[in-house]
């Protein structure tokens, strides 16, 4: 299924994810990059790929502003004339970031491209609107609009409450799936499965917020956190979080040139829904990228969509006719965290840990989707090869 001209990720590494506020409070979001960028950038020349870098492109949502990427780049030690961009598709910035780099690969205009995310909600600036015409104090900016607010403009709780109800998923299915999601990444963490591709960054050399022991009973006990009579809550939603996610790509000719592993990006697509129930974004993202590939879900190997919320996953799930299990088998961002930006280049990390540098991997596909805020679904289809 690939060509010469097919982008590959020949290297993939993160950064342990940090709870907002905790233990990387104090790391920038361009020295939180600049970690996994350095530690991709070595590891693309590990291998033997001597094919001269020509762009970075990161993505990024709740930045310092300007660009990013570039700043991370050269806090990274990478050459001066390597050009970098930022991505913002919000919670899809960083896998949109990874398929910018795929189609510079893809046409020829670079060799090797580094590309991600990178978030810091601990140090994200705070924004505040400037006073009215009749003065007044400024009033703090807490978010960009994701919609008009005459379309629908929910914040992501409560929107995640909504399609949960509409899709008829209960309380005790999310927080049995938000419990299996801890206990399946505090297993991997036990038997050292996320140890190749974690750079440890501000004295955190693992992912933060797994909990082993959290299970149903005390999720039950915490109270609906968005909605008074919803089914939400902050054990079956994802964390606000800190952390990176980086990939080296290069095309299938310069792989099979240096004989490497890889995992081919064989397609991607973004789709549309409601901006009134974002969750859904992944469903036709999903569909798209499979039907034009002839490909079933149960031709899948290894299935890694981002948990922004177990009732997202689990609609998700239920519409496309997906089993459940099979998602994010390693635990997700329920247990792992949500670092907005990076988030989309994390799943494919995690896909490149599966399918080409664990000690279970295997020859087979790969899917990586997530949702969007503002009705948008990110879906990328991989292969592993050689």
């Amino acid at each position: 299924m690939t060509d010469p001209t097919t982008p590959v990720v020949v290297a993939a590494r993160r950064t342990p994810i940090g709870t907002a506020g905790h233990a990387l409070r104090d790391v920038t979001v361009d020295q939180l990059a600049a970690a996994a960028l350095g530690a991709v950038a070595s590891n693309v020349a590990a291998a033997g790929f001597s094919a001269p870098l020509g762009h970075v492109v990161l993505g990024n949502c709740m930045g310092p502003g300007g660009n990013v990427a570039r700043v991370s780049a050269l806090e990274a030690g990478l050459p001066t004339d390597v050009p970098a961009m930022t991505v913002d598709l919000q919670c899809g910035s960083g896998l949109a970031a990874v398929t910018t780099a795929a189609a510079l690969v893809r046409s020829g205009s670079a060799e090797l491209v580094l590309a991600g995310g990178a978030e810091s909600a601990s140090t994200a600036p705070w924004r505040a609107w400037p006073p009215g015409p009749d003065g007044g104090e400024p009033r703090r900016y807490t978010r960009a609009p994701f919609a008009p607010a005459e379309t629908g403009d929910p914040e992501m709780g409560v929107a995640a409450d909504d399609l949960a109800r509409l899709a008829g998923i209960s309380r005790e299915r999310q927080d049995a799936y938000a419990a299996r999601s801890h206990a399946r990444a505090a297993a991997a963490i036990t038997s050292g499965r996320f140890a190749r591709e974690l750079v440890p960054v501000g004295g955190l050399d693992r992912d933060e917020r797994v909990r082993a022991s959290l299970g149903r009973d005390t999720l039950a006990r915490l109270r609906p956190a968005f909605v008074e009579s919803g089914t939400v809550s902050a054990g079956n939603s994802c964390g606000i979080s800190d952390g990176a996610a980086v990939v080296g790509l290069v095309s299938e000719q310069v792989r099979a040139a240096a004989g490497a592993p890889g995992l081919a990006i064989l397609d991607w697509a973004v789709s549309g829904v409601d901006p009134r129930l974002p969750g859904r974004g992944p469903v036709p993202a999903i569909r798209t990228v499979l039907q034009r590939n002839g490909i079933g879900l149960d031709d899948l190997d290894v299935v890694e969509v981002n948990e922004a919320f177990a009732g997202q996953v689990l609609a998700c799930c239920d519409e496309l006719g997906l089993d459940d299990e099979r998602v994010c088998v390693e635990g997700g961002a329920l247990a792992l965290g949500h670092p907005w930006g990076a988030s989309g280049a994390v799943l494919l990390v995690r896909l490149f840990s599966q399918l080409v540098t664990g000690d279970a991997a295997r020859s087979g596909l790969g899917l990586a989707a997530i949702a969007v805020g503002g009705g948008q679904g990110v879906a990328v289809l991989v292969e592993r090869v050689g």
